[in-house]
């Protein structure tokens, strides 16, 4: 009787013991959403991205993962190798078409964007994917099928080359035996590989502006250039489907090489940031796991749609 009396009390204390505990431990906070940056291509006119990151990055809101198109790809690149954005804005005011690109004679265009190559040498902190502080992915677009092809591992190098390769004007890249031109022409604003990345939020910073000036074009690139921003507007809604939030920086009165006006681009940036602020503060206050509503700033709200068929990862070496 009295090891049955004992044995009571030891399954009683065990009990209390065990709602206590229950009563006492704190609740597991939702895990805070990771929240994506996907940069899209203008030219100089992508140096409004730095004044986005710089918004983000003053007001402490984390970036778990960034993509970059063209110049966004460039731009990527140097924040996630570890840049700090007023080393960014340095290399941005002493950029010029020449620093990355020289004229040539080609069938296939009309300049080279080999300088790049000393140009990324040079600037990045390191010279891999795999190195970077920040995941990143750059998009690129196969010439002969068309294929998004998005890079993230290998060498960062040629594959921002090629996400540059502007058609008619640059020449194409060659990786791995593919041969690979912008990636405006895949992902104007690559918002699906960001999600395929893993970001539970994406935000997309698209570059909106027009090559023409409202007479006659000037030149063959006026034409071009013109031709592709059209095409862009057509094919908006594919990628903002993917974006929780769209930023539209006001880039409209400067020309695709304005890169004297870095300061001015910088500033664009940073008011369509903190234009934006609110909405994204209510990320850090919504569970990873619970959907939240597309919205755009500057463009009409749009749903969010469901992921699509994952572009081809490519291996830059």
């Amino acid at each position: 009787m009295a090891v049955k009396s004992l044995g009571k009390i030891i399954r009683s204390v065990q009990a209390f013991g065990r709602e206590l505990s229950r009563k006492t431990a704190p609740a597991l906070s939702p895990r805070v959403p990771a929240i994506g940056v996907a940069l899209g291509g203008g030219f100089a006119r992508g140096i409004a991205h730095i004044g986005v990151l710089r918004v983000l990055e003053q007001e402490g809101i984390p970036i778990r993962a960034v993509t970059g198109t063209s110049v966004g790809a460039l731009i990527g690149a140097c924040y996630c190798s570890g840049l700090s954005l007023a080393e960014m804005q340095d290399v941005a005011h002493n950029t010029r078409f020449t620093t990355f690109a020289r004229w040539t004679l080609s069938r296939y265009g009309f300049a080279s964007n080999d300088r790049m190559v000393a140009f990324l040498t040079r600037t990045l902190k390191c010279k891999t994917f795999e190195e970077m502080r920040i995941p990143l992915g750059v998009t690129a677009t196969d010439f002969n099928t068309g294929e998004g092809v998005v890079f993230h591992s290998g060498s960062i190098i040629d594959p921002v080359r090629a996400s540059c390769a502007y058609p008619g004007m640059f020449l194409p890249v060659e990786i791995r035996g593919r041969y690979l031109i912008d990636g405006m022409l895949s992902h104007p604003v690559p918002t699906r590989p960001l999600r395929e990345m893993g970001a539970d939020r994406v935000l997309a910073v698209h570059l909106k502006g027009t090559w023409a000036n409202g007479g006659p074009p000037r030149h063959l690139f006026d034409v071009i250039g013109q031709s592709f921003a059209i095409a862009q507007d057509a094919m908006s809604s594919l990628w903002m489907e993917a974006a929780d939030l769209v930023i539209e920086p006001d880039v409209a009165g400067f020309a695709y090489d304005d890169f004297k006006r870095a300061d001015d681009l910088i500033h664009a940036g940073e008011v369509a940031m903190r234009k934006a602020l609110p909405e994204v503060r209510k990320w850090l206050e919504t569970p990873a796991d619970e959907p939240v509503g597309a919205t755009a700033v500057g463009t009409k709200e749009s749903p969010n749609g469901s992921p699509a068929a994952r572009p081809a990862p490519m291996p830059a070496d």
